[in-house]
This record gives C-alpha cells, sequence and structure tokens, in this order.
C-alpha cells in the first residue's frame, strides 16, 4: 500500500493487462479465464503506457496520479468489487440472472406492448455499432444518415397525430406529458397556473406530471372528463387526456378541447401510435400537443425501456417545443442537407430561462420505430392496427357470450371486464397459470390489452381463463367477423415515398446501410468530446440487451416473475453505491438530466421535511454545464451564479459570500468534479464545508466521474448527491443521442426522498407514494439497458475500474503534452497536469488568419475525425476527451491532424493560403466537391481530401458540404419534403 492507494504490483501486472500468459507459473495464474476484459477494454498497450509515461517524465501511472488528484481526496482503500473477469464466464452469469425472470405473455397494457421487432432492424440498427455508438448530431455534417432516419420518425409522429411539426423524440410518456404541461404554461397567459390531468390516464403518467407539477409550482388537478367540463372557466393552462384511455375507451374529445379552446386553455392528448393508424387523429380533433410512446413501433418493452416518447405541436410553437427538432437545409455546395433545427438546445443558450432541462432525446430508439414505420408503410402499419383491433372484437364478443360484462363504449386493443360469477383473483391466477399477465385496476375489474404479437391460439386461452373450468365452444374468426367499426379517420398518413419503397428486406437493408454509411460513429474513429466520455461499448455488455429475459418484461409484471431484474438491480446499486462512496441508490431517472431533475428534488425534500421548506436558492459556477440551472429551474430552484478563476476553478472567496447573503434561503451548489475545464480542484472540500456550513447540500454533476472510479468518490470528497451518466463512464452507448440513464446516489439523510419506485400489479394505483414521487414512467427506468453496466462494472473488477480512470487521465495528460506546442492549453491542476480532459484555446487564430474554431471542427471532418467539443465551456475552444479505451496510435493520429491543422492555419497567418479561400474556411469537401469539372479554389484537391497519409488505407466522405443553418431557421422544413425539393 502507498498513501492508501493499491500500488501497480497489486493490480493487474502488465502483462495480465495484454493477455499474455505463455510465461504465468504453474497454478492458479494458468488457470485464470483467457478471455479476461480489461485489457479489451483498454486501448493502450503496456509498452505504450511506458512510452506516453516517459514522454510526461514520469516513472509510474502513481506518480502522474499523485500529481493529478490532490492527496486529500484520494480513496484510503481500494474498491469492493470484486477482481477482473472473463467475459464468458460474465455472460453465464448474468445468463443465470436472467433466467430468474419468467416472460409471460403481458396483457397489462398502460402503454406498454409485445411487439415484433423486424429482425432486419434488429441485427442492422439496435445490434450494430455503426448505429449505437455515435454522438448526439451537433455536427451535422458527419451526422446525415441518423439525422434522415429522424426526420423519417419525425414525419411518421406528424402524420399519424395529425399535427406538423414533431421532435426527434423525449425520453417516455410520462415525461413527454410533464414537458407538455410545461409547455402549456409557457403558451398560455401568465395567470394561469392550473392544470387538468384526466383520471382516464394511465396512472403513472399521472404520477409524474404530478411530481413535476409540484416541482414547478403549477396547481395540478385529477379528475374526471365531467369534472373538467365543470371547471373550464377556472385559470387552467392546460388540459391533458388519454385517447383511447387507460380503460381502452375511444372517447371523442372535439366538444371538451373546443370548450377547454374557448377558455383559453391548451388541450393534451396522450395518445397511440397504432391507434391512430384507424381512429381520428388528435389534430381532425383539435388538440394543440399530442404526446405519447412510440415503444410499440417495433421497440422491445424491456421492463421499462428504453423507449422513444413523441410529441407534436402546432407549428406555431415550433420554439416552445423541448427538445430536438430535425430541419432541412442546405450546403455550401447548394444540396439539401439536415441539421438540429432553431437550435433547440435551449437549456445550453437559457440557462436558469429555460422551460425544458431536456438535453438530448431517445434516438436510437426514435430510429427503431421510424424505421420500423418504413418497413410496413401505411398500408403494413393499418393491417397490423386491423389485426390487433379484430383480435380485441373476437376477446370481447367471446366473454360477452360467456356471460361477462365488458365495459361499453368503442375500444380499440384493450377492453376492461368485470366477470360475472367469478372472482377477479380466481381470473388473475387462472390467467398467470395459463402463462398470461392481466392488469388488476383493483376494484373486481380487469383489463386485456392485445398487441402484434397476439394469436388465435392467445384469444383462445384467454377465454378460458374466464370459463370459470366450464367447456365451450367459441370459434375466434367467427367472432372477429362481428367487430365494431372504429375506422373513421378520414386523413392520409405516411405517404411520403420513403414509406413506401423499403417494404422488401433486400431494399430495406440497403436503406439502412446506406444512412450508415452517411455517419461517423466509434467504428470510424475516436470521439473526442470533452464532457462526453466515448469510450468503447463493447459486445459482451451488448449482447444482453436482446436476450428476451430483460426485453419482454413488462414494467409493471408481478414482482415474483421479476426476481432476475430484482437480483441485478440489487447488485447494481450496491456497486454504484460502493463506487460513489454513497449509500443508496436509484435507478429511476432515465436520462443525465432526469438525474439532475430527481437528485434537486431530493434536496428539495430533505430541507421541506426538516420544516426549511423555504430553501430554495441554488448555486452555480459560471462555467457549468447547461443543464445545471436548467434543471434547477425544472426543481423549482432560483440560479445565483459563483464566479470562477482564470483557471476555471471556483472562486472560493464568491462563493463564501454567495452562500452567506443567501444562508437562510441555501438549497444546495452544484458542482462538476473534476471542473468543467478539466482540473481536479485542489479545494473541493473547502467547497462542500462551506455549503454544509450554511445549511446546504451539495450536488455533483457526475458528468466527469470516468476521472474518479477508483481514485476518489463524490462521497468521499464531501458531497450530498450526485447523479451518474451510465452512458458515459459506465458503457451504455450514446445511440447517437440517447438512451441514457442518470440514476443518483445519495448519502444517509437523503436516502428516504429517492424517487418512488412502484413494482407489481399491486402498486397501479401509486397511492403509497413515498419520496420525491415519480420522475420516469417505469420504475427503474430504461431498465434493460442496465445490463450493459452490470457486465462493465463486473468484468472490470475494483481493480479494472480504477485502471480505467488512471488510463483516461494518462491518455489525456500525454495528448495534452504532445498538442500545447501548438496550441494553448488553458487549464491545469497544481502540478501543471490535466484531469481526463483539457481544454485547447483557438482564439488568437481568428486575429491572425480568420479562422474561427468552427473552422477548425469543420476541417477535422476531412481528416476522418468528429470534432471535440466547440466553444464550451469557454467560447472559441476544443475540449478534448481521450477515454481509456483509445490506443496510442488512435490518440497520435487526431494529434497528428489536429497539428497538420495547425500548420494549415500558420499558411493563412504567413499568406501562403488565401484568407478567404482556404481548406478550413471550405470544409467539409464531400467527394462531390472534390471530384467535380469546376474547382475554383486556389488550393489543390488533393490537399482538400487526402491531408493525411492514413487517408489513403481508409477514407471517410463526409456526405455534404458545409450546412447553411440560417438559411434552415429561416425556412422551416421540419418533415421529410416533397421529392421534388431533392430535384431542386
Amino acid at each position: 500500500m502507498d498513501n492508501g492507494h493499491v500500488t501497480r504490483e497489486v493490480l493487474p501486472s502488465s502483462a495480465e493487462l495484454e493477455g499474455e500468459v505463455d510465461n504465468a507459473p504453474a497454478g492458479e495464474a494458468i488457470l485464470n479465464p483467457s478471455d479476461t476484459f480489461v485489457h479489451r477494454h483498454i486501448g493502450p498497450s503496456a509498452s505504450d503506457v511506458r512510452a506516453m509515461l516517459d514522454l510526461l517524465k514520469v516513472g509510474s501511472l502513481d506518480e502522474l496520479i499523485e500529481q493529478t488528484v490532490p492527496a486529500a481526496i484520494r480513496l484510503p482503500r481500494p474498491l469492493n468489487l470484486g477482481e477482473p473477469r472473463g467475459e464468458f464466464e460474465t455472460l453465464a452469469e448474468l445468463r443465470a440472472i436472467a433466467e430468474k425472470n419468467r416472460v409471460m405473455r403481458s396483457c397489462i397494457g398502460m402503454g406498454y406492448y409485445d411487439t415484433i421487432t423486424p429482425a432486419v432492424i434488429q441485427r442492422n440498427i439496435l445490434e450494430n455499432p455503426g448505429w449505437y455508438t455515435q454522438y448526439t448530431p451537433y455536427q451535422a455534417e458527419i451526422s446525415q444518415g441518423r439525422l434522415e432516419a429522424l426526420l423519417n420518425f419525425q414525419t411518421m409522429i406528424a402524420d399519424l397525430t395529425g399535427l406538423p411539426l414533431a421532435n426527434a423524440s423525449l425520453l417516455d410518456e410520462g415525461t413527454a406529458a410533464a414537458e407538455a404541461m410545461a409547455m402549456c404554461r409557457s403558451i398560455a397567459d401568465a395567470k394561469k397556473n392550473a392544470f387538468f390531468v384526466s383520471a382516464d390516464c394511465h396512472p403513472q403518467t399521472i404520477a409524474v406530471v404530478k411530481t413535476r407539477a409540484k416541482a414547478l409550482g403549477i396547481h395540478c388537478i385529477v379528475g374526471k372528463k365531467s369534472e373538467l367540463e365543470n371547471q373550464i372557466d377556472q385559470l387552467f393552462c392546460g388540459v391533458l387526456l388519454q385517447y383511447p384511455n387507460t380503460q381502452g375507451q375511444i372517447v371523442d374529445y372535439s366538444e371538451t378541447i373546443a370548450q377547454a379552446h374557448q377558455a383559453g386553455c391548451a388541450v393534451v392528448l396522450a395518445t397511440d401510435l397504432l391507434a391512430l393508424a384507424l381512429i381520428k387523429s388528435p389534430g381532425e380533433l383539435g388538440a394543440d400537443i399530442a404526446i405519447g410512446s412510440a415503444q410499440r413501433f417495433g421497440v422491445p418493452m424491456g421492463f421499462g425501456g428504453p423507449h422513444a416518447g413523441f410529441m407534436a405541436t402546432k407549428s406555431e410553437h415550433a420554439r416552445k417545443m423541448p427538445g430536438r427538432i430535425v430541419g432541412v437545409s442546405k450546403d455550401a455546395q447548394g444540396n439539401p442537407a439536415l441539421r438540429l433545427a432553431i437550435q433547440t438546445r435551449e437549456q445550453h443558450i437559457r440557462r436558469e430561462k429555460a422551460t425544458s432541462n431536456i438535453c438530448t432525446a431517445q434516438v436510437l430508439l426514435a430510429i427503431m420505430a421510424g424505421m420500423y414505420g418504413v418497413y410496413h408503410g401505411p398500408r403494413g402499419i393499418k393491417r397490423i392496427a386491423q389485426r390487433v383491433h379484430a383480435l380485441t372484437s373476437a376477446l370481447a364478443a367471446g366473454l360477452e357470450r360467456l356471460g361477462h360484462q365488458v365495459d361499453s363504449g368503442r375500444f380499440f386493443d384493450t377492453i376492461r371486464i368485470r366477470p360475472n360469477g367469478l372472482e377477479a383473483e380466481m381470473v388473475l391466477n387462472a390467467a398467470q397459470n395459463s402463462g398470461y399477465n392481466l392488469r388488476d385496476f383493483g376494484d373486481g375489474s380487469l383489463g386485456i390489452s392485445l398487441d402484434e404479437t397476439t394469436t388465435r391460439q392467445d384469444v383462445q386461452a384467454l377465454l378460458e381463463c374466464f370459463s370459470g373450468g366450464a367447456t365451450f365452444r367459441l370459434n375466434v374468426d367467427e367472432l372477429a367477423s362481428v367487430r365494431q367499426s372504429i375506422e373513421d379517420r378520414t386523413t392520409p398518413y405516411l405517404t411520403h415515398p420513403v414509406f413506401n419503397r423499403y417494404h422488401s428486406e433486400t431494399e430495406m437493408l440497403r436503406y439502412i446501410r446506406r444512412l450508415e454509411s452517411r455517419d461517423l460513429s466509434l467504428t470510424t474513429s475516436m470521439i473526442p468530446l470533452g464532457s462526453c466520455t466515448m469510450k468503447l461499448n463493447a459486445t459482451s455488455e451488448m449482447f444482453p440487451v436482446t436476450w428476451p429475459e430483460f426485453g419482454r418484461m413488462h414494467p409493471y409484471a408481478p414482482a415474483d416473475q421479476t426476481l432476475g431484474y430484482t437480483d441485478l438491480f440489487q447488485q447494481l446499486e450496491k456497486w454504484l453505491a460502493e463506487i460513489t462512496g454513497f449509500s443508496a441508490v436509484s435507478l429511476q431517472p432515465n436520462a443525465g438530466s432526469q438525474g439532475e431533475y430527481a437528485g434537486l428534488l431530493a434536496i428539495r425534500a430533505y430541507h421541506e421535511s426538516r420544516g426549511e421548506g423555504n430553501r430554495n436558492i441554488c448555486l452555480i459556477p459560471t462555467s457549468a454545464h447547461g443543464t445545471n440551472p436548467a434543471s434547477a429551474v425544472v426543481a423549482g430552484l432560483k440560479v445565483v451564479a459563483v464566479a470562477c478563476d482564470a483557471n476555471g476553478s471556483i472562486e472560493v472567496e464568491d462563493l463564501k459570500k454567495k452562500a452567506g447573503e443567501h444562508a437562510a434561503n441555501l438549497a444546495c451548489l452544484m458542482i462538476t468534479y473534476p471542473s468543467t475545464h478539466g482540473v481536479f480542484e485542489e479545494s473541493v472540500r473547502e467547497i462542500c464545508a462551506i455549503l454544509h456550513q450554511h445549511g446546504g447540500q451539495v450536488y455533483m454533476d457526475g458528468a466527469n466521474m470516468n476521472a474518479q472510479v477508483g481514485l476518489t468518490s463524490p462521497g468521499f470528497i464531501g458531497a450530498d448527491v450526485c447523479h451518474l451518466n451510465l452512458h458515459k463512464t459506465f458503457c451504455i452507448p450514446h445511440g447517437g443521442g440517447g438512451p441514457g440513464m442518470g440514476p443518483i446516489a445519495v448519502a444517509p439523510h437523503l436516502k428516504d426522498f429517492l424517487p418512488y419506485q412502484a413494482q407489481g400489479m399491486q402498486s397501479l394505483g401509486l397511492v403509497e407514494e413515498r419520496g420525491v414521487g415519480m420522475v420516469s414512467s417505469a420504475p427503474y427506468g430504461s431498465a434493460s439497458i442496465l445490463t450493459i453496466s452490470w457486465m462493465y462494472i463486473r468484468m472490470m473488477g475494483g481493480p479494472g475500474l480504477k485502471r480505467a480512470s488512471e488510463i483516461a487521465i494518462l491518455n489525456a495528460n500525454y495528448m495534452s503534452q504532445r498538442l500545447e506546442p501548438h496550441y494553448p492549453i488553458l487549464f491545469k491542476g497544481k502540478n501543471g497536469r490535466v484531469a481526463h480532459e483539457f481544454v485547447m484555446d483557438a482564439r488568437q487564430f481568428e486575429k491572425g488568419a480568420g479562422v474561427k474554431v468552427e473552422d477548425i471542427a469543420k476541417r477535422l471532418m476531412d481528416y476522418g475525425y468528429h470534432a471535440p467539443t466547440m466553444s464550451w465551456p469557454v467560447p472559441g475552444t476544443l475540449m478534448v476527451e481521450p477515454t481509456e479505451s483509445e490506443s496510442k496510435a488512435e490518440l497520435e493520429r487526431l494529434c497528428d491532424a489536429l497539428i497538420a491543422i495547425r500548420a494549415e492555419i500558420r499558411e493563412v497567418e504567413e499568406g501562403r493560403l488565401d484568407r478567404d479561400d482556404n481548406p478550413l474556411k471550405n470544409a467539409p469537401h464531400p467527394a462531390g466537391a472534390v471530384s467535380a469539372d469546376d474547382w475554383k479554389h486556389s488550393y489543390p484537391r488533393q490537399k482538400a481530401a487526402y491531408p493525411a497519409n492514413w487517408l489513403r488505407e481508409h477514407k471517410f466522405w463526409p456526405p455534404v458540404g458545409r450546412i447553411d443553418n440560417p438559411y434552415g431557421d429561416r425556412n422551416l422544413i421540419c418533415t421529410c419534403p416533397p421529392m421534388s425539393g431533392y430535384c431542386e
């Protein structure tokens, strides 16, 4: 042991990390697994590490860490997480856990349905790293395939909802409803501060909306439609209705909507995409906003997620809509090109004035749902809807012939039954014994929801569950022939050619591959985004996501069927508590932004429990990520900025001053550690103490946790709560902008204020709410992808996780050292070291060469790289985070590219390249521009397209030139344009 740390000799040796066991001693070592994972995850070899340490002039990794991480916060003991393990044995262990789950046929409904994921979509998108390893499409020129897939999704949602503007997805149905409520308030008269929620909405949606309403100070009223009509003249900013409702009834809300509009009230319809293939759209009924989940369009239930929530609205509300919107613009050559429209990343611009803290979307899942629409087309979607309805009609008719009462009214796929002569519990047990889960409404009535996977045999088996053991003869086909008519939709949908062309698997496969080739992902090169941690998403980590034991589970299945998930959650919570130094973890938040929100709600609830509900001031450093102030506002807090010094660290004196001024109302400080400038601040413990002295709590943003694991921890530093970006530090892939997971870990005194986790049928009423209520629709958020982080932590073990943090810090310092002669490195720690990321200054180039940081970012595309984080935390800079999974050779290539670009800038400075016509100003250079007959530039084509020798071996061609963002905002097109638009 050395200074409380495990020495290098106790960690896996260099030979073990390399898998070099030929000369291992006889006995235990030679019998260890040969497929250990640590050396597969960590990029640099043992010899690479030695060479990098030599450049840094340090003798060991321990010495580098001692120079980087303040001694006062280094952990006194190693992580208690076991030893590194092999991939095969770890998969076998997780398989044994998965087999504890009992996969039943789910007829519970509530917005979650079994579905058929087309094999061509599962294999080539969901399981394909070319689709799941990209980052959010902020560099649109190298994100064209994903943006086109998202534009398809937006078009599909707009068509089916009958509203002209849809976003590129939200987190789930419940959070989409909460976002719609906030949107209604921003649209409405400032005096309107009440929101009506129909009691016929799904119970989890009601719970999520109530949690958000309380935080925002909105008066949320839950009641029947008749109560709404009697109160509509009150000060409602909006109304939320379910269509079809949670009992399955299709209600014509047109008169209710008209009445609400007369009272100046916006109307939100939570709806079902498959039902909308047959019934009138929300737009036809007059709704202002439509929300819901796209899950049943080919996305597995996954015990709650990840799924793509959707939102559509009227065009006039474009700037009020939360989340991302994909729009059509044009590139430098005048060709159509896609990008994120109208600066919808609003929390980064408006900060504490933002109305939403949504940072990304569920991109991968939205793409799957959109591709489901492309593959099936309008006829296929309608055929699936007709079949589901016919099966439901057959079931309803059969139940009535058996003497049971089926609630009156029109229905699509869900019916509510009041058994005659049978106890509800008897029917539930009979159904479970036959392999079916039904919904128990708790009043003696039962719900059954059918879906795309339902068969005639399923209907027959369900009827038998209601027969009480009696013999009966009913023909399912004959019963289906008497189904009710619900097909009253008159407006067409999915008319664009993209939804009517790719219906054979051959054509669909080629379309998917074509779009994949237009995107740069980790399959091409490293993505060095600071604060985003684009590390390896290992194949063995991804395998279990699509196992049916995890994928086909309903989030509200009875607890005795989900014992495998229970084991996984308990283990993962224990491991994350060990890593963070905290005592309790909630896995419910299904995004980093949701984790921030949930953590702040826990702090507010803690203060309220002590009779200090007045504490509503949140201190936030000026350098903070934009979601921090946005989340604080969404959690009902008031933001006060704290200054940072020239090194990017919090000004302790200003913090003392602000904490003292607001001591009576101080709720918390939000801090990122290492800092947003990529430095381990020496004063962090003093900062935590200052907050505690004034009655506040310390919230630590987990964005930079990749520099902490095994070296220090939020709890050891002195924080009270932190959220973890599992899609950063713990290997869940970014998926092109989602899925994410943002669980929170808390100190003992905050344990009782974690989000409420309802599980099992008995809790569907959500009447015994604890903690802060629900923040996501499912008790454990996007549960199916938690298997990824479970695999990562289990395979790495305590020593491997620590080694990952050390190598992340080594890689960053190595790149920083190599690049510093060419780009000033803005922020360093006391000993001249950076943490796991660093900030390069590019501001000086604008004066000398007219080159902006955006020009460098676009030129990197010609070298086959995604740009580092641009102009954050300081405008005009590039923030680089290499992560531990990138090899020394890849680090060298990126450094060589950046050094070559600096040389090009020097050519401009010295007049050897034209100030306005140079490779940086015109980048990126797509193949069409380079190969065109007309080449008007003053530099050769080869310099444009092949600026580095390695590009001869493999060249990623940006599919479009530089995109004109202002043009796209002036001419907003957010659905698939007609083919004539492309011809023009």
